[in-house]
């Protein structure tokens, strides 16, 4: 507890009050393809509200990340900023059985104009270094919520000393209220609740090709219901291996199918929670997540 409405550092952080009683499947952002560039410092609320790289280019960035169904984050070192001339580009697709992640150098943030719309066009696009483990983002936007960077930190500096320069502190991830919050790229898997320990088995079982399913959000590719069913299924089947399903969600259900052709269809409901803040200081509202009820062998 430490920071409720209009500063009463008596009530409940956001983060806390999730935690009652509201599950984590479902609340990955979802996202198809990641761009991720290297801001050590100045990030405003958002990440394009203007105040990193100015309105025009905030705007045109948006404006092709939202037509290419791509995610930007700023990304940083976790600890002390190091300026540099040039920045670190990450960019990913998380399509199963084509998932990819290349890492380069920019020195003007305006190259990412063109690069953007390519990300989840096709095949990896060629531009920089194939990255072939697991890398690690971990929510740490105190500007967007004091629960990312009280929680993330500490657990961005523990998984740097065990996975060094895979890590990176992030700008927000979506639901900082499941803070400490991890995301595993090129996959999109995300994490929320989970101390450093189990964020490290979670990045461990990655580097094996698997998912890690306590403390799973979903993996970005789906929507909320997709996200749902296809952890559904995981613990139904017991299978943990990380392209092991894909997920339809063009039905009135999503159809879950293992890539050895057996299918399942899971039916989703949503169901309302009693209101609480999204971020500390913000108004309640209900809270509304997607559940599953039933999971049925085709």
């Amino acid at each position: 507890m430490w920071a409720g409405h209009n500063g009463d550092v008596t009530a409940p952080t956001c983060s806390a009050l999730s935690a009652v009683d509201e599950p984590l499947p479902g609340t990955t952002a979802t996202a198809p393809g990641y761009v991720c560039l290297e801001f050590p410092s100045a990030w405003g609320r958002d990440v394009l509200d203007g105040t990193a790289l100015g309105a025009e280019l905030s705007s045109e960035l948006s404006a092709r990340a939202d037509a290419a169904g791509v995610r930007i984050m700023f990304i940083r070192r976790p600890g002390r900023d190091v300026p540099r001339t040039s920045k670190t580009v990450l960019l990913a697709r998380t399509e199963p059985g084509n998932a990819w992640c290349e890492r380069l150098e920019v020195t003007d943030p305006a190259e990412l104009l063109d690069i953007v719309p390519r990300v989840v066009a096709g095949p990896p696009l060629g531009l920089g270094e194939t990255v072939s483990g697991p890398t690690v983002l971990v929510c740490a936007h105190g500007k967007r919520d004091q629960c990312c960077a009280v929680l993330g930190r500490p657990i961005a500096a523990a998984l740097q000393a065990e996975f060094s320069d895979s890590v990176w502190e992030c700008s927000h991830t979506g639901g900082h209220r499941f803070a400490p919050s991890m995301i595993v790229l090129p996959t999109g898997y995300s994490y929320g609740r989970l101390g450093a320990a189990q964020n490290v088995e979670a990045v461990r079982a990655a580097a094996r090709g698997e998912v890690h399913v306590p403390g799973a959000r979903g993996r970005s590719t789906w929507g909320a219901a997709g996200q749902v069913a296809e952890l559904a299924v995981r613990d139904v089947v017991g299978d943990h291996s990380m392209d092991a399903f894909t997920v339809d969600e063009t039905g009135a259900e999503p159809l879950v199918r293992h890539r050895d052709g057996r299918a399942w269809r899971v039916d989703v409901e949503t169901r309302e929670l009693a209101a609480r803040p999204a971020s500390c200081g913000a108004t309640p509202k209900p809270v509304r997540p997607v559940i599953a009820t039933k999971v049925t062998a085709l």
